[in-house]
């Protein structure tokens, strides 16, 4: 049995899928690329998108996991940033973009991290990929076993630069759900890093490739790639306020391209979307009933904050309602979904998230449970 609830709706503040509503307002620029999508970070809601689920090729966008499996690495203690780690003949010579280490030189894993996400460095990526895995070939294999992990569902890698392969391939959507992924869980990291414009190594000063750098004040990172074949894509993130959002653009003709159709998303973006911050994590959605236990109520929350992504004006259409579990009888465990809060707009349910109880209700005594179901048999 489930009982039904208006949930008072308290907000606090920032951009849900663009659904059918999304018609509203103006139509998502139309962008020279193979393909692009548009992400708010706090909410995952896709605002526009183009051939995102079609494979293409990620390039130098693949040294974004690369670079999480590092970050996870010295999470994990495998690595520390003062560390040293050799140079293999075969990061020495690899082709491509470089920051130019050399053999029997001593180099950093900071130094490395530098190199590959500002200076794009091929053999910077070989590099870290030998430090921690050994070889290449089984670090893509670590690269593989994280993307399932943060469920990349149609993308495969075989190296840790993006260098053209047949079997290293990724799509639009799987490069946001990455992107997203490496700030959420490695923030400092990213804004440590991603947003340096230029880094000098073996006295050679290399400016970072993503455009947006310099001409967004607000783009804080995040990497660009290239290869003949896949074209010039760019991955960019901007901030403004509490506000995130995540570009993707792949397959541009040329540099400036790629940085001026991101720019084009992301502006459209802030421009005709907002994102509200409904409710923070543990914040109390409604107080429910309980019977034969020792408290006779408990709070219920989100166990995570939760935020609604919407065109501008449509928030304050939307409606809550809060279905529950009835009757709700102790034990509850803190955490264990007890019922399920739905939002509208318009009539049209635009999301639902499971409610949680907030704390343990343990059994209440002999004589509490036996009135309790008294109480239940007569209702």
């Amino acid at each position: 049995m489930h009982i039904i609830f208006s949930v008072p709706f308290f907000f606090i503040s920032l951009l849900l899928p663009a659904f059918s509503w999304a018609a509203q307002i103006a139509p998502s620029p139309s962008l020279a690329v193979k393909a692009y999508l548009l992400q708010d970070f706090n909410s995952a809601t896709i605002i526009a998108s183009h051939a995102k689920d079609e494979r293409v090729e990620p390039a130098s966008l693949t040294k974004i996991m690369t670079a999480y499996v590092a970050f996870n690495a010295i999470k994990q203690g495998h690595l520390t940033l003062g560390q040293t780690l050799p140079v293999s003949e075969k990061a020495w010579k690899a082709e491509g973009s470089k920051m130019f280490i050399e053999p029997n030189k001593p180099v950093t894993v900071d130094e490395l991290l530098h190199g590959m996400i500002v200076q794009s460095g091929n053999d910077a990526s070989i590099t870290l990929a030998e430090g921690i895995a050994g070889a290449e070939e089984q670090f893509a294999d670590m690269m593989n076993k994280q993307a399932v992990k943060l469920g990349l569902s149609n993308t495969h890698f075989t190296n840790a630069t993006g260098l053209p392969d047949k079997n290293h391939y990724t799509t639009a959507n799987d490069l946001a759900l990455l992107a997203n992924a490496l700030i959420r869980d490695f923030p400092l990291e990213y804004r440590r890093l991603y947003s340096v414009k230029e880094y000098t190594y073996n006295k050679i000063t290399q400016p970072n490739r993503n455009r947006l750098l310099w001409l967004d004040a607000n783009a804080d990172g995040m990497k660009t790639g290239h290869t003949d074949s896949a074209g010039y894509c760019l991955i960019a993130s901007s901030k403004r306020g509490e506000s995130r959002l995540v570009s993707v653009v792949l397959g541009a003709a040329n540099e400036a391209m790629r940085a001026s159709e991101s720019q084009k998303l992301l502006n459209y973006g802030f421009q005709f979307y907002e994102s509200t911050l409904v409710y923070k994590q543990s914040q109390t959605v409604n107080t429910l009933r309980v019977y034969k236990g020792q408290q006779k109520t408990v709070a219920v929350s989100l166990n995570k904050d939760f935020y609604l992504t919407l065109p501008k004006g449509d928030y304050a259409r939307v409606k809550a309602s809060m279905t529950s579990q009835q009757p709700l009888i102790s034990p509850i465990k803190a955490g264990q979904a007890v019922g399920k809060i739905t939002f509208s707009l318009d009539g049209k349910i635009i999301n639902a998230q499971k409610l949680v109880a907030s704390k343990n209700i343990d059994e209440a005594g002999f004589i509490g449970r036996i009135a309790d179901s008294i109480k239940l048999m007569v209702q």
